[in-house]
């Protein structure tokens, strides 16, 4: 069975990608939880994750004597192994783009990511204010996800970015939590989309994980002292 090594779920959204996919798809696999602690040479994570990952990072899917690292990486590998599961759309246009897409949520959006590190279980709201009156360059990731998600929906026609869930929807679940943890503001349309997957059975079971922790990492922590 593939196993797949994570992060803590209320953190590391970086696992939450592949979990999700695997999970939605229906794909069998075994979780193995690598919990964030100090990171050292000689810590518990690094003990479990370094004889798997060569970058000693999460998440990392391990198949027989195979190991994929990078989340885009374990997608491309499962598209392959399970072309069953259609993973990626079907078109090739619409694949080129799904893939594009994924690869700017890889590289891009890195102001979101710094002001607004994931955090299912908490309420952040003051703090996404702060951000969206303060920092230019959330607001201006925020528009290009409203842009994207606006042209593909209106695209495909919904419900998922390329009308049924794919890789792409997966990718960015860890950006639908952020921008609720922070309530950032979204149009109408693209709160309904945000809805519609925060209902998918995989996310829904990674939120609940997330939620049963109850693992306060205070250096996952920039804005509370305590849960």
């Amino acid at each position: 069975m593939l196993k797949l090594y994570i992060g803590n779920k209320n953190y590391s959204s970086w696992s939450m990608r592949p979990w999700v996919l695997l999970t939605q798809a229906g794909i069998p696999f075994e979780e193995v939880m690598a919990r964030f602690d100090s990171f050292a040479p000689d810590s518990d994570f690094k003990k479990v994750i370094d004889p798997v990952s060569p970058v000693g990072k999460v998440p990392a899917l391990v198949d027989g004597d195979l190991a994929v690292w990078d989340t885009l990486a374990i997608a491309e590998y499962l598209a392959e192994k399970f072309p069953d599961k259609q993973l990626w759309p079907a078109d090739i246009q619409a694949r080129a783009r799904a893939r594009s897409i994924c690869a700017e949520m890889h590289s891009g959006f890195a102001a979101l990511r710094s002001a607004c590190p994931m955090n299912i279980e908490a309420s952040l709201p003051d703090i996404g204010q702060l951000a969206w009156r303060d920092k230019p360059a959330v607001r201006a990731d925020v528009a290009r996800l409203v842009a994207m998600w606006s042209e593909l929906l209106a695209q495909h026609g919904g419900p998922m970015l390329f009308g049924t869930f794919s890789s792409a929807d997966a990718y960015f679940a860890p950006v639908v939590m952020r921008l609720q943890t922070y309530a950032l503001p979204v149009p109408e349309a693209i709160a309904a989309y945000m809805a519609r997957v925060c209902a998918l059975p995989g996310v829904k079971a990674w939120v609940e994980g997330a939620l049963a922790e109850h693992d306060f990492r205070d250096f996952e922590e920039p804005f509370r002292l305590q849960r």
